[in-house]
C-alpha cells in the first residue's frame, strides 16, 4: 500500500441512473476521473424549499486527484440535472500501487 496524498473520491448524488451514467461517461471522457462506481438507487431526505423532500437518486463515486476537482465541479454543474448538486470530495489516506499507477495513467 501506498499512502496518497492527492487521490481523492469524488461523490456526486443524480436524479436517476440515467443522469449518472451520462454524467460518469462525460468525466471519464475528459479524463477527470479514470473510474466512475455507480450505485444505481439510493433513498434521500432533504430539506427543499421550506418542506422535507423524499427522492430516490443514484450516487457517483469517481476515483481522481486532487489537481482535477474544480474542473470536475464545472463539468458536473455544466450537465446536472440539479440546481444545487452535490458534488463533494472525500481523501484517500492510502491505495495499492498497482491501482495509483494504473489511474496516473487514464487521468
Amino acid at each position: 500500500m501506498n499512502k496518497v496524498q492527492n487521490m481523492i473520491a469524488c461523490y456526486i448524488a443524480c436524479k436517476s441512473l440515467n443522469e449518472a451514467k451520462k454524467i460518469s461517461k462525460h468525466l471519464v471522457k475528459k479524463r477527470l476521473i479514470g473510474c466512475a462506481n455507480i450505485f444505481p438507487k439510493i433513498y434521500s431526505y432533504y430539506w427543499w424549499k421550506g418542506k422535507i423532500a423524499q427522492e430516490s437518486e443514484a450516487i457517483i463515486i469517481g476515483k481522481t486527484f486532487e489537481s482535477k476537482k474544480n474542473k470536475i465541479i464545472k463539468e458536473v454543474k455544466k450537465i446536472h440535472s440539479y440546481s444545487v448538486p452535490c458534488i463533494a470530495f472525500y481523501k484517500t489516506t492510502a491505495v495499492n500501487d498497482d491501482y495509483l499507477n494504473w489511474l496516473r495513467s487514464v487521468t
